[in-house]
């Protein structure tokens, strides 16, 4: 008798059990990861601003170098742009990152006082997106990221591997770019899942699910996967 296909079970329909279980999945694979400030919000949010268009690796060095070389955010504010730029070359792009770190920065200062953002946690969520996206350059990944690293908020950030990755799975339509995908993706979750979900399908999207070579034959999510890479 001729070989017959083997039965793919179909993923659910319903995008929040399709979120579930894509979470479900990688969280078995990776383990449950426990949330813990990477750094204070301004400095989340000047790192977040250079490591646009470059690696992890040269944006935190262009972060440290930065930090090391003014002795506060007044400093990096009120500096002469060729000095900020020398310390955060790693980082590239310094002709469009190191304005828009020094108009953040001096927009802060302005509304704050100071550089102390940690008053954000205690505003409504929609209130907290909203004040960060009026900051000069500041859109929907580097609001998200700097309230869910540094503040444990429950906002859902979205960089190339969550989206690429999202997309393939179905969780967000073709024509849903990337800053459009924090409002689809966020609902999808209980709140207290959103950081975990951040975090295993950014892990996922490097080590599988990769932009040109996906490893489809290794991926824990090919039954909840609608066969994109098929």
């Amino acid at each position: 008798m001729p070989a017959t296909k083997e039965h793919k079970p179909r993923p659910p329909t319903s995008p929040k059990k399709r979120a579930a279980q894509v979470l479900e999945l990688l969280q078995q694979q990776q383990g449950v990861p426990v949330w813990h400030p990477r750094y204070d919000p301004t400095t989340e949010l000047v790192f977040t601003i250079l490591s646009q268009h470059t690696s992890d690796v040269n944006s935190e060095r262009a972060g440290r170098k930065l930090k090391a070389t003014f002795s506060s955010w007044d400093a990096v504010a009120d500096a002469n742009p060729a000095d900020v730029a020398e310390a955060v070359k790693s980082a590239g792009l310094s002709k469009q990152k190191v304005p828009r770190i020094q108009e953040t920065l001096k927009r802060v200062r302005e509304l704050t006082g100071d550089f102390d953002l940690t008053f954000l946690r205690e505003m409504p969520l929609a209130d907290a997106k909203a004040w960060l996206k009026a900051l000069p350059g500041v859109g929907p990944k580097t609001t998200a990221i700097v309230l869910s690293f540094a503040l444990g908020l429950p906002a859902m950030a979205v960089d190339v591997h969550i989206h690429r990755v999202t997309g393939r799975l179905g969780l967000i339509g073709p024509k849903v770019n990337a800053d459009k995908a924090h409002d689809v993706l966020e609902p999808m979750l209980p709140q207290d899942d959103i950081y975990g979900f951040h975090v295993a399908l950014i892990a996922h999207g490097r080590q599988v699910c990769k932009a040109l070579r996906p490893r489809c034959g290794e991926c824990v999510l090919r039954d909840a996967c609608p066969g994109r890479c098929e």
